[in-house]
Order: structure tokens, then C-alpha cells, then sequence
């Protein structure tokens, strides 16, 4: 499918608000089958903005990847925008992270990262939103976290869940700079918690990874920020997280918190768009490197999503703020 104006303009209003986008920019779009038509949309965009553009299809064989395609050693070659318009696999996730360490070191190369993006994100949600009014909420949230040492999260399911945030920076997606890519569509603040510094109870409504939304809620037991138990009746979705989490030795360290802000996203099966919707936070587990703060290596990175949360923080003066009230960020 090709794609139409909307998308176009999504693809562009994304890249000029998050990259920072300027015509003498030179672009390369990473893509794949699944997701052509929102590449050629990226493309496009540039194209229609001025910029030189390189298009770089992901091959169909060996998926899911488990590593770097060799040619793609050379694509960063003069590029200063790199977009990733691919399917959100979990499986190729050490693909992915192989492939954005390699982004994130070439000198002054800014990146959009979208696996998992589809046309109707970039028609009729998340791509198509108030730039401006997400940066002040963003940044309303960022000062609530100010100083922070620890947050409590708990929810009406039963998590209720302490998280050490020492000197960890709490930061958002909505400007990506070079060494720091972006989500598109965007739309989180976020922060690596300290990793052997969470314990207590994360239970989990929504969707996780590329699962989509789980049949019932899943039960996390946190112990010095790693996953000691697990449990959810529902057996294949227990045994598709069981065997993520152990993946590797890091895989069931906690990575992230994540607060969505973008008005546009949806709680959907898509975890690229529903980790961005207001009212939900996710804590990941895996991978944290390349985040402020962040220590953990995992060849792994997978969000799990939960609806209307509370989370206290408590600075370092030993003020106590809510900065979220059952979903509500309105007032931090």
C-alpha cells in the first residue's frame, strides 16, 4: 500500500517536532514488508521537505532477526536522521538494540524509533497530535519528579510497588538528540529506576511486548529490582513470560517506569502506541543501557503496561507529592 498525504504529513510533522528536521538533513529510512507503506511515508516526507533520502528494506528471509543484516554496517555513512519503520517483534528485539547502540554512537545522527508502527497511527492517532501542549504536560511531570529518591506505585488490581530513584533522571521522548533516539509516535517521560532497588507487587492489565492485551492480569514479585516469581492464569500467556524473562541473566532486572502522555494513543494490542497513552505507566525489564542512569545489559527489553495508576514520589527534603492520581497527571 502506498501512502497517502495524511501519512505523509504525519511522517513529517513527526520528524520536524521530534527530530528537528532541517532540509539540508540526509535520511535513511529502515523498513521492511510489514510496514512499507509508513517507510515510503517517512520517505516521502523527506523527499517533499527538501532532504536527500536513502530507503533500506529489511530482508524478508532469517525473520525474525537476530542480528544486523551485514550491508547495514555501511547505510549510517552521511546520514543525520535515521528512521526504523519496522514490525515490533519481540523476537528481534536483540536485533534492534544491536542496530540502535550502532545509531547511537555515530556522531550527530538523531533517530526515530517505530517498531510496530502502522498506517492508522499515522492517519488517525498518535502521529497526529498537539506537539506543544505534550511538551508542557512532559514537563509538568519532570518537575514533579524533581529530586526524587523513590516513587510508590499502586493500582485498584493490586500492584503496590516501591521504586529507588536515586540520582536517576526522570527525562522524555519528545526531542531526540544524537546518542538519545525517540519513539515515533511519541509521548512518555520515563527513567531507569536504581536496578536492585524495587520491591513489592507489579500486576499487569494491559499488554506487554508484541503479546497485545493479556487475557487476564499477571502478577509480578519483585525482590531488590528482580522478578523472583510470576503468575497468571492463564497458561500460554504465563509461559510466553516466563520465557522471556528468562531470556538471560539480565532479563528480569528492572530497565524502566514509563508514564504515557500522548492524547492520540490508544490502549491497544500495539505496545508502540499504548505505552504512549495518557491514564497508563509500564515498568520494563531487560536492557537499560543507553538511559540515563542505566546499568543493566539484557538482550532483552519488554515493557509491561498497566492502566490508572497512583505514584507518590518522595524527594530528597522528604516532601511527598502524588504526581499521578488513578491516571490522572493532571494535577502533578
Amino acid at each position: 500500500m502506498q501512502p497517502n498525504q495524511t501519512m505523509i504529513d504525519a511522517a513529517l510533522a513527526g520528524m520536524t517536532h521530534v527530530l528537528g528536521l532541517v532540509p539540508d538533513d540526509r535520511v535513511l529510512v529502515i523498513t521492511d514488508e510489514a510496514t512499507s507503506s509508513c517507510g515510503h511515508a517517512f520517505e516521502q516526507a523527506a523527499i517533499q521537505f527538501g532532504c536527500d533520502c536513502v530507503l533500506y528494506q529489511l530482508p524478508e528471509e532469517n525473520r525474525p532477526l537476530q542480528k544486523m543484516p551485514d550491508e547495514m554496517h555501511h547505510l549510517l555513512d552521511g546520514m543525520s536522521i535515521v528512521i526504523n519503520a519496522i514490525v515490533g517483534d519481540a523476537r528481534e528485539i536483540p536485533f534492534r538494540l544491536e542496530w540502535i547502540f550502532m545509531v547511537d554512537e555515530a556522531p550527530g545522527v538523531r533517530m526515530g524509533h517505530s517498531p510496530g508502527i502502522n498506517a492508522e497511527m499515522m492517519t488517525a492517532g498518535p502521529m497526529n497530535v498537539d506537539y506543544a501542549a505534550m511538551q508542557t504536560m512532559a514537563d509538568s511531570l519532570i518537575s514533579g519528579f524533581k529530586d526524587a529518591v523513590s516513587a510508590h506505585i499502586s493500582t485498584k488490581l493490586g500492584t503496590d510497588l516501591i521504586l529507588d530513584l536515586k540520582d536517576r533522571e526522570m527525562i522524555s521522548d519528545l526531542r531526540a538528540t544524537p546518542g538519545k533516539g525517540a519513539n515515533l509516535p511519541c509521548g512518555e517521560v520515563y527513567c531507569c529506576p536504581v536496578e536492585d532497588g524495587a520491591n513489592g507487587v507489579l500486576v499487569i492489565d494491559c499488554c506487554f511486548g508484541s503479546h497485545g492485551i493479556v487475557p487476564g492480569p499477571v502478577t509480578f514479585m519483585i525482590e531488590n529490582g528482580r522478578v523472583v516469581d510470576i503468575k497468571c492464569e492463564d497458561q500460554s500467556t504465563f509461559e510466553e513470560v516466563v520465557q522471556l524473562m528468562d531470556t538471560d541473566s539480565g532479563s528480569r532486572t528492572i530497565a524502566e517506569l514509563g508514564i504515557g502522555l500522548n492524547p492520540g494513543a490508544r490502549l491497544s494490542d500495539n505496545m508502540l502506541e499504548a505505552e504512549k497513552a495518557q491514564g497508563t505507566a509500564h515498568i520494563a525489564f531487560g536492557s537499560n543501557q543507553g538511559m540515563p542512569g542505566g546499568q543493566n545489559k539484557s538482550q532483552t527489553h519488554i515493557d509491561y503496561l498497566f492502566n490508572e495508576p497512583t505514584i507518590s514520589v518522595t524527594a530528597s527534603s522528604g516532601e511527598k507529592r502524588i504526581v499521578m492520581q488513578g491516571g490522572d497527571a493532571g494535577n502533578s
